[in-house]
């Protein structure tokens, strides 16, 4: 894992946003149309947004450290390395459709795709071993993520991430692995402990998603 790398970039990112402003044009761009159900406070609702935004790009890096150090200590490295990679990927070799994007605008849409694969290969491991393969919940914070790309983009990162998780686990993968065996291991208490020894794993980003039942 090229972690040093990934904090590189979001350093410059960060760099770039000092010079350019292009993240605090596009969030305030899209404030007034920003879904009822994100909640934002009153007062300084733009720096918020952008608190929200470096902390959801600071994120990426930290739990693919920290996850690579789970797998190593849990002996699961074979199932979590494979993940962490494509997500890394995603920051330091970003496919086409992202072209010409800089700055933490540009970061905003890499970090979406890294947590949106995590995201989506949860899913896949809960459905089949009732267990993640990594428990972080990042579902609300993608959402929000979501809207502030925007709907028809964010979308089109959605596919991106529907054909890597495709190209990941394939259709066999549950097949070939004995899934008491990895149940086992995943909730063993020396994995549960490896875990819970990185206490950074959710943050509060400042911003909330209220749905109601009107939402759903």
């Amino acid at each position: 894992m090229n972690i040093p790398a990934l904090r590189q970039l979001i350093e410059h990112a960060r760099q770039h946003e000092v010079s350019h402003g292009t993240l605090a044009r596009q969030l305030e761009s899209r404030m007034q149309c920003l879904h009822p159900a994100i909640c934002l406070p009153e007062e300084d609702a733009l720096g918020v947004l952008t608190k929200f935004v470096d902390g959801y790009l600071e994120q990426v890096p930290e739990l693919l450290e920290a996850a690579h150090a789970v797998a190593c200590e849990a002996g699961i490295e074979g199932q979590i390395v494979p993940v962490l990679k494509v997500a890394e990927h995603f920051f330091l070799s970003p496919p086409e459709v992202l072209e010409g994007q800089e700055g933490l605008a540009g970061l905003l849409d890499e970090a979406y795709l890294a947590h949106r694969l995590i995201e989506e290969v949860n899913d896949r491991y809960i459905g089949f071993i009732g267990q993640p393969l990594i428990p972080l919940d990042t579902t609300v914070a993608n959402l929000i993520a979501h809207r502030l790309i925007g709907e028809f983009f964010a979308n089109q990162l959605d596919e991106a991430v529907q054909l890597a998780v495709n190209g990941l686990l394939g259709n066999t993968l549950f097949e070939q692995v004995s899934l008491d065996a990895y149940r086992a291991r995943v909730t063993s208490p020396k994995t549960v402990a490896a875990w819970q020894a990185w206490p950074c794993l959710s943050r509060q980003f400042g911003v909330a998603l209220q749905l109601s039942r009107s939402d759903g």
